[in-house]
């Protein structure tokens, strides 16, 4: 069984930021899969999908990006799983905007969201599916750029990038997570 989780803060403030980018992956998966309601569970809200016969969890944190991992271990413990049936959906400035990189490993890279994930998990060993949001122009505050609203050229985009994401998370409910890398990574929208 796999769970899916997608990075973001809640609010209608944060809703289309680059920072949300990971919420927006979770709603277009559940969208796609006929998922109609999230319940308020584990510190998150929380769905469970059927994805061709197969069961799998779409969980987006309510605990703000800075304790994103709160609400993971609150979920961790109380179905029982491993940080091996996670997956992490996330933004990722060192990816350019339109591509998603998938890794099962690594450091936060500064990202204060798997900083939490690291924390409460104890490893910096899981499926992380990373989405790219690029980097600012040199001299821009890193904290605005992640918290400010994509550009018009990006929103147009956008839903290209997330229905290649779903395709991954897809793939990867059928296949090995470093099968679903070789498939994936640097896959343009």
């Amino acid at each position: 069984m796999k769970c899916f989780v997608g990075l973001g803060n809640p609010g209608k403030q944060y809703e289309h930021t680059r920072h949300n980018i990971g919420f927006m992956a979770i709603d277009r998966f559940a969208e796609k899969w006929g998922v109609s309601s999230f319940q308020n569970k584990c510190k998150g809200h929380l769905a469970e999908v059927r994805v061709n016969g197969t069961k799998a969890y779409l969980l987006k944190p309510m605990t703000y990006m800075n304790l994103s991992g709160e609400s993971i271990r609150a979920f961790m413990d109380f179905y029982k799983v491993d940080v091996s049936d996670l997956v992490i959906l996330y933004d990722d400035m060192d990816t350019p905007f339109g591509n998603i990189r998938l890794r099962y490993q690594g450091s936060a890279g500064g990202h204060n969201g798997i900083k939490s994930v690291i924390a409460h998990t104890g490893t910096s060993t899981f499926n992380r599916i990373r989405m790219g949001i690029n980097r600012p122009n040199p001299g821009y505050p890193i904290v605005d750029y992640v918290l400010s609203n994509f550009s018009k050229a990006e929103t147009g985009a956008l839903p290209a990038v997330l229905d290649k994401t779903c395709e991954a998370m897809e793939h990867c409910l059928s296949e090995p997570f470093e099968k679903t890398m070789a498939v994936f990574n640097g896959s343009g929208s």
